[in-house]
């Protein structure tokens, strides 16, 4: 059985009305984030910062989070990797706008870090002690390594599966997986020291030692999470109906399932022994978290990031309907904006005066990643018109595509 048996009058497997749509959403998202910003930078100039910080965290972890999910298909293999490996790889070619669009922290760094203002590292033996790493030029050389790690990663494999497109040389699916194997390894290592400098250096005094796994836990959440979004749109959209399945859907479900707990595993393991050590030094990180208003969203990110997709993702109806599914995916996208805010704020609570001033302008957080979102929305539309949607002569393709049932 060949592709184009299977869908001849798109041999090509090509989305433009989807693609459209995606490219429209974007623009009309990134400009009313920048009406909300250009209002916000002008009124309230730390708070622009801090969103505009969880929104690029945000989407740079949907990038991320689907280059990990590429080199985890490479190594493993199966249907579920075949179908929406191209998904994956036009996300993870959107890392070199996420670099751009990391220019505007550049003037916020020392509104957002204390390491940042000589006069607090001055005034504070701890940050002293640390500044050899805590310090802007080694925080900028360290964020340009990081990116050209994840970009290098990320146009390797996109062009040796291009090539195999062009060319159907089967060895290049060994190089692929030769890329992929040490590929995660690295993404590990560099992620913990990037989530060092960005969220944990918020508050310097504080530590945690599992900080990075959560962090990569959160991407690959929001990496199947888009992922499963975007596969109903184009099934949607009629170019891939018929192509993804019940099946796959089910598959994806139930890695999301898996990291839903991963995710969650890290995460209250993390409490667990910051509980159980009862250190100042540790639990300033959750004390700020779980009083006043914090407390609440607390409580909202157990039940809406955990509890509910747990037991949501539980059954196996709902992971096979991709219309459902959607519905947990969508969730649990908005869910890590949440848990986002509930990362960054907090750090600052308490600087103004007033806790009504510092909710005035909490919008600012949905504003500014809107203008972040829509910039990547377009990108990522972009790629993904640049070539076919399925790698149309992988070897493992038309039985990816085939009806019935896998394992």
């Amino acid at each position: 059985m060949t592709t184009a048996s299977i869908r001849p009058s798109s041999p090509t497997f090509e989305a433009p009305a989807v693609v459209a749509r995606l490219r429209a959403l974007g623009v009309g998202l990134g400009l009313v984030g920048l009406l909300g910003s250009i209002a916000g930078f002008f009124l309230a100039r730390e708070y622009f910062f801090r969103a505009y910080l969880v929104g690029w965290v945000f989407w740079l972890g949907i990038s991320l989070g689907c280059l990990a999910i590429s080199m985890l298909g490479h190594l493993t293999g199966g249907d579920w990797q075949v179908v929406i490996r191209r998904v994956l790889e036009a996300s993870s070619r959107v890392l070199p706008w996420l670099l751009v669009l990391f220019v505007p922290l550049v003037f916020g760094l020392p509104s957002l870090y204390e390491w940042a203002r000589p006069d607090a590292v001055k005034a504070d033996p701890v940050l002293q002690l640390k500044q050899a790493y805590l310090n802007p030029q080694f925080f900028y050389i360290r964020l340009v390594l990081y990116f050209a790690i994840w970009i290098g990663l990320a146009f390797s494999l996109s062009r040796l599966s291009r090539r195999q497109d062009e060319t159907q040389d089967l060895s290049l699916m060994s190089r692929m997986r030769m890329i992929s194997a040490p590929g995660l390894i690295i993404y590990v290592l560099s992620l913990t020291f990037a989530s060092v400098d960005w969220l944990m250096s918020l508050q310097p005094h504080w530590f945690s030692t599992i900080f990075g796994f959560y962090l990569v836990a959160s991407q690959a959440l929001s990496g199947f999470a888009f992922l499963i979004v975007i596969a109903l749109l184009l099934s949607r959209g009629g170019t891939m109906e018929g192509i993804y399945q019940p099946r796959h859907f089910h598959d994806w479900g139930k890695l999301l399932f898996a990291f839903v707990m991963i995710w969650m595993y890290f995460s209250y393991s993390q409490w667990l022994i910051t509980w159980a050590g009862n250190l100042p030094e540790e639990i300033s990180f959750f004390l700020a978290r779980m009083r006043g208003g914090f407390g609440l969203v607390t409580l909202l990110i157990v039940l809406f990031h955990f509890v509910v997709p747990f037991s949501l993702l539980l059954s196996r109806d709902l992971k096979r309907n991709g219309r459902t599914l959607v519905l947990v995916a969508g969730g649990l996208l908005a869910m890590r904006w949440v848990e986002l805010f509930w990362q960054v704020e907090p750090a600052f609570h308490g600087v103004h005066p007033s806790p009504a001033n510092n909710a005035g302008f909490y919008w600012l957080y949905v504003a500014v990643p809107l203008l972040i979102g829509g910039v990547w929305l377009v990108a990522f539309s972009r790629e993904l018109s640049s070539r076919p949607l399925l790698p149309i002569h992988d070897p493992y393709l038309p039985e990816a595509i085939a009806h019935g049932e896998h394992h």
